[in-house]
């Protein structure tokens, strides 16, 4: 093992996973707030492994061969998508009494991590990237070569989703007001919104 092939899925899968999109502005909100954000971190990081893993196994040319599958994902996508966005736009008119309550109390565990799973899993573009594209590219390199990009792939992930969840704690001062708060919101909120309409003008 030369270690190029690591490389080659550490770069390629970065590309993918670095982008401005619903599942990375709901880990850095929830950073900011300190609500979770290692938990959220960590699901984000497992389903990113898992379906590369899955990828690079062979299931991307499954995928690829099921359209009505994908068809499915990106309506049930969208719609997750638009509710979450509306509930941000919600918090623009209730920011005040939110903060003034104290953001250890806005949401559990056990919420945090279904959003998160919704998020990532009702995303078609998950399996598209994840899946499809990376195990696609996987099939370039053989035996261990092919585990080798895999694991790449998969350490940009751990990587990304670990700097999101440290970043909350710097940030945590620039979002000490609600005018702040509401500006993110409404940034949330475009982004959902914005990601689950491709979803369905792409589709």
């Amino acid at each position: 093992m030369s270690g190029l092939a690591y490389l080659q899925g550490l770069g390629i899968g970065a590309g993918l996973i670095i982008a401005i999109g619903a599942q990375n502005a709901f880990v850095l909100t929830q950073s900011i707030k300190g609500q979770h954000a290692g938990l959220i971190a960590l699901v984000c990081m497992f389903c990113d492994g898992l379906l590369i893993m899955l990828g690079t196994l062979g299931m991307g040319s499954l995928v690829a061969s099921n359209p009505q599958w994908i068809v499915l994902a990106t309506w049930g996508g969208a719609l997750f998508l638009f509710i979450y966005g509306l509930q941000s736009f919600y918090s623009l008119f209730r920011r005040s009494a939110m903060l003034e309550a104290g953001p250890g109390a806005l949401m559990t565990a056990r919420r945090a991590i279904l959003i998160t799973l919704g998020l990532t899993l009702l995303n078609p573009h998950v399996y598209l990237d994840t899946v499809v594209l990376l195990g696609s590219i996987s099939g370039l390199y053989a035996g261990a070569e092919r585990l080798e990009f895999a694991v790449g792939a998969v350490t940009a992930s751990v990587l990304w989703f670990s700097l999101l969840a440290l970043l909350g704690k710097p940030l945590r001062k620039l979002f000490s007001t609600v005018r702040a708060w509401k500006v993110l919101d409404l940034l949330i909120g475009l982004t959902m919104w914005g990601v689950g309409g491709s979803l369905l003008m792409f589709r």
